[in-house]
């Protein structure tokens, strides 16, 4: 995985179809430039360079960056951002992300102090926080989560927050460490469906990130609970709903769905490009299963529209 450090924004995504397909389609990829409804432009605003000056100033990571988001541009722009705790190196090696994979160096014990200064310094009302895999620790560094929610808290009032949490190996007191913080959604993706689990994500277990989310409602029933699955490695429609139905089952208020682009040629290939039509299609047979909210788009990811989805909740 060292070989990431060359890969540029420009090198992802360079797989599309010769023509859309349809709902009822195979979905038969050919190499080519991708589809017109997957372009973004280069990101370049003055609160988009405000922004990167603040968090270069406070040593901190944005999964915006190091996950290559396409909407950097559009949320930066509007000055929101998802902050990216406890380095900048996963002990996971999943198949679809940029993250570097590696031993991860010592945690900031300030972080979670400079994450709240930052968030007081760019006047947010909506945060989003996730983090590296960090199996090494005995927590998976769940306190980081729940000190810089109380730090955001003290420092800025009414701002509402959102955690996406790795599994934490299934350890249930650390995600009580983060659940007693009490943020207004938490998050936790399963990414994609139960067959493709060991490509995609070999160190994870699917039941494991149900049970996950069942128990944070438990343990918080005002917290809104929030998962996303990624399209284009190989699933079904079938298996696509059996994720939603799955995730209904386990409580789960917000569902976000996007197009997997490939970050490099070391990672996983696009089976196909889904269009626009076809999400707006699982978007209805999500909405008609109960979610409160449903995200649903070609370049959607977990924290898109995010300070809209916060203000479902009791405590906004």
């Amino acid at each position: 995985m060292s070989e990431q450090a060359t890969i540029t924004r420009g090198e992802f995504g360079n797989i599309t179809l010769e023509a859309p397909p349809t709902l009822s389609s195979g979905g038969q990829l050919t190499r080519g430039r991708r589809p017109e409804w997957l372009r973004v432009r280069h990101p370049d605003s003055p609160k988009y360079r405000e922004l990167k000056g603040l968090f270069r100033g406070k040593h901190l990571h944005t999964v915006c960056e190091e996950a290559m988001c396409p909407n950097i541009g559009e949320c930066w722009g509007r000055g929101t951002a998802t902050f990216l705790l406890m380095g900048d190196t996963c002990t996971r090696s999943c198949g679809f992300c940029k993250i570097k994979t590696g031993r991860p160096g010592a945690l900031d014990p300030d972080e979670p102090r400079k994450v709240g200064e930052s968030i007081q310094a760019m006047d947010l009302q909506h945060a989003v926080l996730t983090s590296v895999n960090r199996d090494e620790l005995a927590d998976g560094g769940a306190w980081v989560f729940a000190e810089s929610i109380r730090w955001i808290r003290r420092l800025q009032p009414g701002c509402t927050i959102e955690v996406l949490i790795p599994d934490f190996k299934g350890d249930w007191s650390a995600l009580q460490i983060v659940m007693d913080a009490q943020p207004e959604i938490l998050n936790h993706n399963t990414e994609t469906v139960p067959r493709l689990y060991k490509t995609v994500r070999p160190q994870a277990k699917y039941l494991r990130s149900m049970e996950l989310l069942q128990r944070a409602k438990e343990m918080d029933a005002q917290a809104l609970t929030k998962s996303g699955i990624m399209l284009g490695l190989g699933e079904t429609f079938d298996e696509i709903y059996q994720v939603m139905d799955d995730l209904r089952a386990h409580s789960v208020d917000i569902l976000t769905m996007g197009q997997y682009l490939q970050p490099s040629r070391f990672h996983l290939p696009i089976t196909r490009y889904y269009t626009p039509q076809e999400f707006e299609q699982l978007k209805e047979a999500g909405l008609a299963r109960g979610f409160k909210w449903v995200e649903s788009g070609p370049l959607v990811r977990s924290s898109y529209h995010a300070d809209g989805q916060a203000h479902l909740s009791p405590r906004a």
